[in-house]
């Protein structure tokens, strides 16, 4: 019995058999794909990019959310700005917000019109960069 849970064991950590959740994932809108960080749990929803001191130019966080929300962002504790693409259930952009500053104090709570199932943190200027607009497809 122990030798066969090693051998479990084993297999997990040199294989893709799926026992452990991917930390990151490939998101793609048009042609601009970049590997995001996956925030899928509540600690890490609410812990998101702060603290770090930046984010390469491929790279993001991606909130994921069980059924659709309308959960709020802010910039408190972040350290480099962000644009922040609200994603429907449908994988639609319904939502963008670019070049968000950072903020210690009195922060401002950002929020969508229309409820969401993820929220893609990218560097600010990504969407500017790559002519990111609403309705698009984003592929994960």
């Amino acid at each position: 019995m122990f030798f066969s849970g090693i051998i479990f064991f084993s297999a997990c950590m040199i294989s893709s058999l799926g026992c452990a959740k991917n930390t990151h994932k490939k998101v793609c809108i048009k042609n601009a794909c970049i590997s995001a960080e996956i925030a899928d749990t509540e600690g890490k929803r609410t812990r998101g990019l702060m603290f770090r001191k930046g984010l390469g130019g491929d790279a993001g966080m991606l909130f994921v959310y069980e059924k659709n929300v309308r959960p709020s962002f802010w910039m408190k504790n972040m350290r480099f700005p962000l644009d922040i693409i609200w994603i429907d259930k449908d994988h639609r952009i319904v939502d963008v917000v670019s070049d968000v500053q950072p903020c210690t104090d009195d922060c401002a709570l950002l929020v969508s019109d229309r409820e969401v199932q993820f929220i893609l943190e990218v560097e600010s200027g990504f969407v500017r960069r790559h002519n990111i607009k609403l309705g698009e497809l984003v592929e994960f």
